[in-house]
């Protein structure tokens, strides 16, 4: 079945509520390597509960509406979907615990053509169920394989969204390195993607790597990690938002480098992995408030 622009467009998501409690917010932050030193403060708000404040990137696995592409109604090859891009924007700091409902729809179809495949964005609200605040927009854009062309047959193309920032041209202002655990893919599918890629070797065996994968939200966590230690103290509440735009895998156990450029309230990045020298996220920006 070829995807049907109208029924992607008019897809009916229904409200995804999601309970978290402390425990989830700190197991959260720890599998994203929070903690690994005991005795900073600035990690352990994260990561203990006395005074435990919830780690901003958190919001994206909130409430989220799940596989729903792999629907046959779709019309889209779930095996061919690739994760191409992530952003949150933060209107309030996520609290440490809670209800939060997600109000997800698809914001845009893109046929890039016969043989580049399509574009899904799709927006997710996620908003406190108590009082009714929205606490964060996130928006995913999947790379659909093998799914364009739908619009050299009648039907209509959203315009492309805007593009990701370019880097500068000279060098880095700030560079952060942040190792990953071995185990972090393991602590991660806790929170979030229980996909096996992450954890069985066979399983990533036979998708063509040697072991398993971290989750690419894993990796969108640790950049958001040296966005928020470099840019903004380790106050969540001053990063109002981060995009990126994911390149390749890491595997536990790199370290994860991030190249940052400051240009006023805003923060541009890359992150590379050390051992590969493999850039793996690209195009990043972040808005930072004073």
């Amino acid at each position: 079945m070829a995807i049907d622009y109208f029924k992607l467009k008019n897809w009916v998501f229904p409200e995804q509520e999601h309970r978290y409690t402390e425990k989830d917010t700190m197991l959260y932050a720890l599998a994203l390597g929070l903690g690994k030193n005991s005795t900073d403060g600035n990690e352990l708000r994260f990561v203990y509960e006395k005074g435990l404040q919830a780690f901003p990137s958190m919001a994206v696995i909130l409430a989220h509406p799940g596989l729903w592409m792999g629907n046959p109604e779709s019309g889209i090859n779930l095996l061919k979907v690739v994760h191409g891009e992530q952003k949150v924007r933060l209107h309030q700091c996520l609290p440490s615990s809670g209800i939060v409902v997600g109000r997800s729809r698809v914001m845009a179809v893109v046929d890039k053509g016969a043989d580049k495949g399509a574009l899904v964005v799709v927006e997710r609200k996620v908003v406190d169920q108590k009082s009714g605040v929205t606490l964060a927009t996130v928006e995913q854009i999947s790379f659909c394989r093998g799914e364009g062309g739908f619009s050299e047959q009648g039907q209509p193309s959203d315009v492309l969204p805007v593009q990701s920032a370019a880097m500068p041209a000279r060098a880095a202002d700030q560079i952060c390195d942040l190792p990953t655990r071995p185990e972090m893919a393991l602590l991660y599918r806790l929170s979030s993607d229980m996909n096996p890629l992450h954890a069985d070797p066979a399983v990533a065996c036979a998708a063509g790597f040697a072991r398993p994968i971290l989750h690419g939200l894993g990796t969108y966590g640790v950049a958001c990690h040296a966005i928020l230690k470099s840019c903004c103290d380790y106050r969540p509440e001053r990063l109002q938002s981060l995009q990126t735009r994911f390149s390749a895998p890491v595997f536990p156990g790199e370290t994860i480098r991030t190249e940052i450029w400051r240009e006023g309230g805003r923060a541009l990045f890359r992150s590379r992995v050390l051992e590969r020298d493999q850039i793996v996220l690209s195009n990043g920006s972040a808005d930072i408030a004073a």
